[in-house]
């Protein structure tokens, strides 16, 4: 994909997720998929019910969702068709995959986004919260993966990464800005 074409893709904001309309949202959930804080509460408040009764089904079905992985639920109240659950690593100073495994969060729900049909999909800074990723690692990582990613994904018009915090948002543009596009 050509350099003019990844920058009309890829918009990076900071605001709420849970306000951004789109196909999918992706959300930052534990292992259980019950909801929880930051992210993950956001989007299940805002959501409404239903979001937890099909998150019940899914571990009810498959068990637990593990890290780096990957589920799709119905949206709910959101201005969205889909969420996307996936599980970040918790950060243990780099010596358990923890890189590998955010990757594979990323890659995992656009796969998921692709799957079901879906254009435009919004991520939140996955790990960086109460999960104590380095920031800057977690931007890097992020925007490596999807920029190598939207190649398999021909279908997608438009990625939002959504930060929540002011450092998060000028960590992500200034990589963006750094990024080679060649």
């Amino acid at each position: 994909m050509k350099e003019e074409a990844i920058k009309q893709i890829i918009e990076i904001l900071q605001g709420d997720i849970t306000k951004i309309s789109v196909d999918a949202i992706v959300n930052a959930a534990n292992r259980s998929l019950m909801g929880g804080g930051g992210v993950d509460g956001a989007i299940h408040r805002a959501g409404g019910p239903v979001i937890l009764q099909e998150c019940k089904g899914i571990v009810a079905k498959q068990g637990q969702c593990e890290t780096g992985q990957a589920v799709i639920t119905s949206a709910g109240a959101l201005p969205a068709k889909h969420v996307i659950h996936t599980v970040g690593p918790i950060w243990s100073g780099g010596q358990r995959q923890e890189r590998i495994l955010l990757a594979h969060c990323y890659q995992n729900s656009l796969a998921l986004a692709s799957d079901n049909h879906c254009h435009t999909i919004s991520f939140p800074n996955i790990s960086t919260g109460v999960y104590g990723f380095p920031k800057s690692d977690a931007a890097v990582i992020s925007l490596d993966t999807v920029m190598n990613s939207l190649n398999q994904y021909h279908g997608m018009e438009k990625v939002y990464f959504v930060c929540f915090d002011e450092e998060n948002y000028f960590l992500m543009k200034e990589y963006y800005q750094d990024m080679n596009f060649g």
